[in-house]
């Protein structure tokens, strides 16, 4: 597996020259970024290990005004790499990237404290202490936290060595996660090449991506083929396990593909415009304004994966289900739709003042509409929170029966309270319903025609799609 990490810190607090240190590879790759000496853009590099295996770095801006471009690298990565100048210490967008990286459930991670030649080693120390506080009450708490100086390269290889555990780290909790054998990435990158057309980039996930491959693009449900990949900057036939990947791409207008769209072959990505998520408010400290409950009403900014779409609260939960811990399910409505999947971590944003309302991931990319989605229980919810969270896909395909009514799906044995019917799987009370229905309506016909051969299968499908239709939501 070939593990993505991501930079966060401050702006000139010394990620890309850190990263340059440890890879050679400059990741401002634009003129204008080496013109003012800031990452404006996502950018990119890898590091080739001694057994032969690499990490991939993604590079974050760290300027305030950026961090929509810092949630377009964050919001694909395996681990985080935060970095904190040690003559300046944590300042105020080390506490926003670190909330965000929080918020999109990074568990691995290390910290790196730059510039300890400059600052010497009483307050190397200092800031080194404070960047552990400022972990402590998140997802990466327990990090290594690291003195280096790119400029003199003390510390580098005691950084490489402790990105070599990170990676080991990632690995076995991606061992214990298990793959259902589909492909995903989402595009972070879009450009031409005269001759060869489009050109996509992202951090794929999956087991295996081969030149020749057919794709999905979402939104869109259009059919692409990947001519060629390209790892590193060299062609291959396959990428495996993950990792950084350019594609040229066939069977699309370059017009139609946009920074946030998806390839993917999994069914569970969906292009969708509505969403069911669970949501819980950003992680606080002690010095800033405390925890704030998470704003119900105007326009947010969803931050999902390489895209960014606003959002409002839509009817039905519009307020949300509170559950016990201070959490809330809720439904949200978006401007234009995205590719998303059941599982998706995202983070809700208000544009102005500029702040983070939320943190959460998606419940369901095809929630049931209006009075539908009114009629579920708050108990429905809570369970598919729970099943969710505990990884229990038997659970998972029940409560979102639960939620739905019917589910499209493969499965042979169906979770207790559920019938199979076809390809579906049906909420056993509506079944049986049906089965009444069914059962009334022919024995009305005959009533009304004794002498009559039946009632037509097609009339019957009729009345049954209507009851239906008020009984469930279909997934899409």
């Amino acid at each position: 597996m070939t593990v993505v990490v991501g930079t966060a810190g401050h702006i000139d607090h010394g990620k890309t020259a850190l990263l340059r240190a440890l890879t050679g590879i400059d990741a401002d790759r634009l003129p204008e970024e080496r013109r003012r000496g800031m990452t404006i853009d996502v950018g990119y590099a890898h590091l080739e290990l001694s057994d032969g295996s690499a990490l991939d770095f993604v590079d974050v801006p760290g300027h305030d005004r950026l961090v929509g471009n810092m949630l377009v690298g964050a919001g694909e990565i395996d681990a985080a790499l935060l970095v904190v100048a040690a003559d300046d210490g944590p300042r105020a967008q080390t506490y926003e990237h670190v909330e965000l990286l929080d918020a999109l459930g990074i568990r691995h991670g290390i910290a790196v404290v730059t510039k300890a030649d400059v600052a010497g080693p009483d307050r190397t120390a200092e800031v080194v202490a404070a960047v552990r506080s400022v972990l402590a009450p998140t997802s990466l708490d327990g990090s290594p936290v690291l003195a280096v100086s790119s400029t003199t390269g003390q510390g580098v290889d005691d950084v490489q060595g402790a990105l070599t555990d990170l990676r080991d780290r990632v690995i076995r909790d991606a061992a214990r996660s298990g793959s259902d054998g589909t492909v995903r990435l989402a595009i972070d990158r879009v450009f031409s090449i005269k001759g060869r057309g489009l050109v996509v980039t992202g951090s794929f996930r999956g087991d295996r991506l081969d030149r020749g491959m057919t794709l999905r693009l979402e939104p869109g449900r259009r059919a692409v083929r990947a001519r060629e990949l390209q790892v590193h900057g060299h062609p291959v036939e396959s990428a495996t396990d993950g990792g950084r990947v350019a594609l040229n791409l066939t069977g699309i207008d370059p017009s139609a593909v946009d920074r946030g769209a998806v390839l993917t072959t999994d069914p569970a990505v969906i292009a969708t415009d509505r969403l069911l998520v669970l949501l819980r408010p950003p992680v606080r400290w002690d010095r800033r304004s405390g925890a704030r409950p998470i704003v119900r009403g105007g326009t947010f900014r969803l931050h999902i994966g390489t895209a960014a779409v606003d959002a409002r609260f839509r009817r039905g939960i519009r307020h949300g289900t509170d559950l016990s811990d201070g959490r809330r399910v809720a439904t949200l409505g978006l401007d234009r739709p995205i590719a998303a999947a059941p599982g998706d971590p995202f983070v809700l944003r208000l544009p102005s003042p500029v702040a983070t309302v939320a943190a959460g991931f998606v419940l369901d990319a095809s929630p049931p509409r209006g009075a539908s989605l009114r009629r579920v229980e708050p108990a429905t919810l809570a369970a598919l929170v729970a099943a969710w969270e505990s990884g229990d896909p038997a659970g998972t395909l029940g409560a979102r029966i639960a939620l739905h009514g019917i589910v499209a799906s493969s499965e042979t044995r169906p979770p207790t309270g559920t019938r199979a019917m076809g390809p579906w799987l049906v909420e056993a009370s509506i079944a049986e319903r049906l089965e009444v229905e069914a059962i009334e309506a022919v024995d009305a016909q005959h009533q009304r025609e004794p002498l009559a051969p039946g009632m037509p299968s097609a009339e019957l499908r009729r009345r049954l799609a209507r009851s239906i239709r008020r009984a469930v939501t279909v997934d899409e």
